[in-house]
């Protein structure tokens, strides 16, 4: 089998499309660049829609925490504090078998018991809250002169937010929330080691990294093929994040503008 015939056949093997057996010996290289590619289907999937997602929640969360009123506030404390401080491991284990009693009571849930809809509701809640006590700390550092300009332009209400507070808001917290991206599309390789299990071997790419390195006894060639493609979703994600940054910064004086630096070794 050539390596094209390879790549039709498992090139979409994660989706249930192509070749339903896994290979058994005679291991190639193709076979493991295209298997783990084809999981990476996965991983780009729960990432960018746990990101999408809960960046408007995390805004919601944010401004929660700051509001004056009690009812209001301590809700968003405890929802980051919850899902701050418990391993993500843990949430995907717990929310699996909670959806599983959910089901057998109301089978509206069934679907949460697959991972595609499952464990992207725990990394949605999980993201959120992590990105919403970034943004609170970005609105804690607004500089008072912003918001008096504000009011002395006589903007109040939602004019206010959206014209200064938010675009203010996501410049100073943007570098720090692009370390979450980055965290959040590495942390997706948990989902299938957790409690949502893989139907029919269609697994994210750390799944058929773990088949091969399982079958042939090496981790050596599936593992590092595994990194070089989060690597390359790493810069994507810096290239795309980078833009943005330039977007939120376009009316500072050029000196002024902070180059966006990701810090692998704060990250979480």
């Amino acid at each position: 089998m050539s390596c094209w015939e390879t790549i039709i056949d498992y090139g979409l093997r994660s989706q249930g499309i192509g070749e339903r057996l896994l290979p058994r010996s005679d291991f190639t290289l193709c076979q493991q660049f295209t298997l783990i590619g084809s999981g990476m289907i996965w991983n780009i999937y729960f990432g960018f829609f746990a990101l999408v997602s809960g960046f408007f929640l995390a805004t919601a969360v944010a401004l929660g925490k700051a509001a004056r009123n009690p009812l209001i506030r301590k809700p968003s404390e405890w929802f980051i504090f919850v899902f701050r401080g418990s391993p993500l491991f843990i949430q995907f284990f717990f929310a699996y078998f909670l959806f599983l009693s959910l089901k057998g009571v109301y089978p509206i849930f069934s679907p949460l018991t697959s991972a595609w809809a499952g464990a992207l509701v725990v990394l949605f809640l999980n993201t959120a809250a992590y990105s919403g006590e970034i943004f609170y700390g970005a609105l804690q550092s607004i500089p008072k002169g912003d918001t008096e300009a504000a009011d002395a332009y006589g903007l109040s209400g939602w004019t206010r937010f959206r014209r200064v507070i938010w675009p203010t808001m996501l410049r100073l917290a943007w570098p720090a929330y692009t370390n979450e991206a980055i965290f959040l599309f590495h942390a997706t390789t948990l989902v299938f080691f957790s409690g949502f299990p893989a139907l029919q071997q269609r697994g994210d790419a750390l799944y058929y990294a773990n088949y091969f390195a399982d079958k042939t006894f090496n981790p050596f060639i599936p593992y590092p093929i595994l990194a070089g493609y989060f690597i390359l979703l790493t810069l994507v994600v810096i290239g795309v994040f980078g833009l943005v940054n330039k977007r939120l910064n376009r009316h500072l004086p050029q000196e002024a503008r902070k180059r966006l630096k990701v810090r692998p070794q704060i990250i979480r």
